[in-house]
């Protein structure tokens, strides 16, 4: 055993970083609908939260372990500079993301980070092509699906069996609902996210004979990811909270106890098994199968449509990103220095733009409604909507009053119009 280097400390850090924006990026998956249904304060929802997530990092190793000698091939000459660089891609993508208040995957970005460093550095050679697939191509693809299902479902039986309710009276109980439902989403957030910022770590301990291969995450690596991942959750991830809650479809109590309740259980099991799942990408599924499943819910598509797209670009952007970075740090000491500059710079102009319109916990349940887009714009030129209804996408119209003849007033002085 060697002792840990200054490199192998720079990686440590920064996989607590990425550790950290995973936490407040991933805030929403679990108390998204929670606040924007008032069954919690936001402040409240945001602890209880991190309290959570940091007991879930300490249930499973299973996740870690599919991150430290599944995906990536320890004996193919990565070194610490190459996960370095795939944490760089990871977090860099991550708040690039949380600006634009779009829940896509930290999961997938830091398997994009670290794929396209390992292959910019040593070649397609260093990744296992059938680890990727299995367990993190095939369930990205099928999770949200399942999950969608599940919660329509889910949804479509909680108003057949409550119909007859009095809805005040029915509100309270699956506020409750929701509250335990978001605990238990909390939970699994902790048992799989927390485990891939272990993995890394593990990973980097292994590549630098601090630890022998297919070792276990050492105690000190679990505590302090779970403390990681907990303290970005209480920060709260405002903006992807209000995307969550208010911009993909309006979630009431018994859609967002549904649709909870169906994420959890599918994260839960994914980390039994050990595949590494984005609860980003199980919670937006249940969400939007929580908006179909009730009468009358609407979805907002282009809202999905984005994240959609923010999806299929996570992988191949974090990746380039990564593969960039390490060619840069590959090139010794000043390599590295000049991507840990260059990354804290990113950070730093990306913060410093959320501040022109901050999104915090007193207006998280602002409207979040799409701007209309050239063809709804043009559409509501041309047709006005009905009188007395509002127009669809956040667009006001104002719809001119009849013109109407003046009437001339009766002068009392012609008794002939007087007695028409």
């Amino acid at each position: 055993m060697e002792h840990v280097t200054l490199l192998i400390g720079i990686v440590i850090i920064t996989a607590l970083v990425f550790d950290f924006t995973n936490g407040f990026h991933d805030t929403a998956n679990a108390m998204a609908t929670t606040i924007s249904t008032g069954a919690l304060k936001p402040k409240t929802a945001v602890a209880m939260s991190a309290a959570l997530n940091l007991v879930g990092a300490f249930i499973s190793v299973q996740v870690a372990l599919t991150i430290s000698k599944g995906i990536i091939d320890e004996s193919a000459g990565v070194h610490p500079e190459v996960i370095f660089a795939g944490l760089v891609g990871a977090v860099l993508w991550n708040l690039v993301t949380w600006y634009a208040g779009l829940p896509s995957s930290s999961s997938h970005a830091l398997m994009g980070g670290l794929i396209g460093a390992t292959v910019a550095s040593v070649g397609l050679a260093g990744v296992n092509g059938e680890a990727v697939a299995e367990k993190v191509l095939i369930p990205a693809i099928a999770a949200p699906i399942v999950a969608g299902i599940a919660a329509l479902l889910a949804t479509r039986l909680t108003y057949r069996i409550g119909r007859d309710a009095d809805p005040k009276a029915t509100a309270k109980g699956y506020r409750a609902g929701q509250i335990a439902s978001a605990g238990l989403v909390s939970l699994a957030h902790g048992t799989n996210d927390a485990q891939k910022t272990m993995g890394v770590i593990t990973l980097a301990l292994v590549t630098g004979k601090v630890i022998a291969p297919g070792s276990n995450p050492p105690l000190w690596v679990i505590i302090s990811s779970g403390m990681a991942i907990a303290l970005g959750t209480f920060i709260g991830g405002w903006r992807i909270i209000r995307t969550m809650g208010k911009g993909i479809t309006d979630i009431q109590p018994p859609q967002g106890f549904a649709a909870q309740t169906g994420a959890a259980t599918v994260i839960l099991a994914s980390s039994h098994i050990g595949f590494s799942l984005s609860t980003t990408h199980v919670v937006s599924g249940s969400v939007i199968g929580a908006g179909l499943g009730r009468k009358g819910g609407v979805v907002r598509w282009s809202t999905a449509g984005r994240m959609l797209v923010a999806w299929a670009l996570t992988l191949p952007a974090a990746g380039l990103v990564a593969a960039g970075a390490a060619l840069l740090a590959g090139q010794g000491t000043w390599g590295v220095t000049v991507v840990a500059l260059l990354a804290a710079a990113g950070c730093a102009t990306i913060w410093v733009a959320s501040r022109r319109k901050p999104v915090d916990h007193t207006n998280v349940n602002g409207d979040a409604v799409d701007e209309p887009g050239v063809v709804t714009t043009a559409i509501a030129a041309v047709t006005p909507p009905p009188a007395g209804s509002r127009p669809a996408d956040g667009l006001t119209a104002t719809i001119p009053a009849p013109a109407v003849a003046p009437v001339a007033p009766v002068s009392p002085a012609d008794p002939a119009q007087a007695t028409a």
